[in-house]
């Protein structure tokens, strides 16, 4: 009898944690599903002025993005042409 209820316990809390991940994965494609909507309805309903704001951000982020990234592969350079000097016999 007590192989019975372990089984059937074993059993239980399979079910249940399955449950419960089945629901949190659901529940959270609904609230990503919900916030794409109103992401849209938002684009669909903005101003022209609220659209070119938005794209004017955009674009200040990412020329900010492309300078740092000018900047990191300038030092990289740098120090690759240094250490290229250093091994190379003079």
């Amino acid at each position: 009898m007590t192989i019975h209820q372990a089984v059937r316990r074993w059993i239980m809390t399979g079910g249940v944690a399955a449950v419960t991940i089945t629901g949190t994965m659901y529940g959270a494609g609904l609230k990503g599903d919900q916030t794409a909507k109103q992401t849209k309805k938002k684009m669909l309903e903005a101003t022209p002025d609220e659209i070119i704001a938005q794209l004017e951000f955009a674009r200040a982020d990412l020329v900010l993005k492309k300078n740092e990234m000018e900047r990191k592969i300038a030092r990289f350079k740098e120090r690759r042409s240094e250490e290229r000097g250093q091994t190379e016999p003079k």
